[in-house]
């Protein structure tokens, strides 16, 4: 990186950066309080409302959503009419899963060959302390010069929308020229990126009923019907045979035109095995930015260990679905639930529930923001330039922002690159990253206050 005041700031409060990353990491803020004390998520909320009041942020504030959790917000006045940028994390994080996949503990940040790992360190705690880098470096060099909302979200990985729906009800207060989401990231390390599309995403839960209860299947199997083999049917028809998404109604053949991924780089990242094909048709780009992709989250099923010879009388899934942009998600829950129902085999009894969605986002490309981002880009990563990549995941307030903010411009940048990890075992941010970013960010406000 060239040498420039910003960079320098940034640097000498790495150390800092990581004791912050630490203690925010620690706290095992998921958003699900059947498996997770409320508690944490709270002392994670109360750590990121204590941080912005020691920036100098006013009217810090811990906002209570509809879905039950909490959001952070706070304001820090920039110069006399200057313009506003919104700057966008959240503190929720996924589940750790299989605690005995990590090779450290996934709530305590721990340094290992270059990288830190732990839960939220890049998705997405580790954009807030972007964040907080970001205004540090520019209050030591000149000051802030443009008006700055936070907003960090609590609830994001479950897509409940509680703050979008919050937002709705206060149309003021997220209001600015510019949003900067920090939940996004690099098309892979070293090359600076910003995310211009996101899928929308539903998530479904099906439920298949046979039986009264469940049956010896020595003297009743073969002729009763089995709920969890019915389901695995219902399943298997969202699929086509090269493993393409296959809900009726819902068309598969559009085409990504911007930065490709090419199939074998994609196969490292996404750690393929040996032998193991992809699935679907069309270039990679194509397949996880442009077009819908189904996954089965879990089943509810007897483990093999300590199972029964029994024929099932229930079973049920939890069914994610990703849409491209120019796909309604709430018509795709439609087209899914519909599916579902149609494809469940022998009479069996169906029954299926929404239980988050989120709407799929294209940003505008060419405004004065993404320039700003771009020459900043080029100055934090030397001899690079920017590129623009789509995002197989959701981030649901983007869409409530655009619809609120018309006007606003909306740029995607984070930590999230492949090597990170995220929602897996072993999740890491690079700290490389996590300085260069917050160095894009703080040059990206100066030369969009200029604009």
């Amino acid at each position: 990186m060239s040498s420039n005041p910003v960079a320098e700031t940034v640097a000498s409060l790495m150390p800092r950066a990581k004791a912050e990353l630490t203690e925010l990491v620690a706290f095992k803020s998921v958003a699900d309080f059947d498996q997770f004390p409320k508690s944490e998520s709270e002392g994670a909320a109360r750590w990121v409302a204590d941080a912005l009041g020691a920036e100098g942020f006013e009217d810090v504030a811990l906002l209570d959503t509809p879905d039950g959790t909490q959001s952070v917000y706070g304001y820090l006045p920039g110069p006399e009419g200057a313009k506003t940028v919104l700057l966008y994390a959240h503190y929720d994080v996924q589940p750790p899963l299989d605690e005995a996949a990590w090779h450290t503990p996934p709530f305590e940040l721990t340094e290992r060959d270059g990288r830190w790992y732990g839960r939220g360190a890049a998705d997405c705690k580790g954009g807030l302390i972007m964040h907080l880098l970001a205004l540090r470096a520019l209050k030591a060099n000149g000051g802030v010069p443009v008006h700055v909302k936070v907003i960090a979200e609590g609830s994001e990985e479950m897509g409940t929308g509680g703050l979008e729906r919050y937002a709705e009800q206060h149309p003021e207060l997220l209001e600015a020229d510019t949003v900067v989401i920090g939940d996004a990231g690099n098309f892979r390390v070293g090359l600076p990126t910003v995310t211009s599309t996101l899928r929308g995403m539903t998530l479904v839960r099906v439920q298949i009923d046979t039986l009264e209860g469940n049956l010896h299947s020595g003297q009743f199997g073969g002729a009763a019907p089995d709920a969890l083999g019915a389901l695995i049917r219902v399943l298997d028809s969202l699929r086509a045979e090269d493993g393409s998404t296959t809900v009726d109604g819902l068309t598969g053949e559009s085409s990504w035109e911007g930065l490709q991924y090419e199939e074998e780089q994609f196969r490292q990242d996404a750690k393929v095995l040996d032998g193991v094909e992809l699935i679907g048709s069309g270039t990679v780009a194509d397949r996880i930015w442009a077009r819908p992709a189904v996954t089965v989250l879990g089943i509810d099923c007897p483990p093999v260990v300590g199972a029964t010879p029994s024929v099932q009388a229930s079973a049920r899934a939890l069914i994610s679905l990703r849409v491209p942009p120019g796909v309604d998600a709430a018509q795709a829950t439609k087209l899914l639930q519909a599916h579902l129902e149609t494809h469940t085999p022998w009479g069996a009894r169906v029954r299926t529930e929404q239980i988050g969605q989120g709407q799929a986002f294209r940003a505008y490309t060419g405004s004065p923001a993404y320039q700003a981002m771009a020459d900043a880009m080029a100055v934090a990563y030397p001899g690079q330039e920017m590129q623009y990549a789509g995002q197989g995941g959701s981030i649901p307030l983007c869409n409530t922002l655009a619809t609120l903010y018309p006007h606003a411009e909306i740029l995607l940048i984070g930590l999230s690159e492949p090597e990170a990890q995220i929602h897996a075992a072993n999740e890491s941010v690079s700290p490389e990253e996590l300085e260069r970013l917050s160095v894009a960010e703080a040059l990206f406000l100066r030369n969009y206050a200029a604009s």
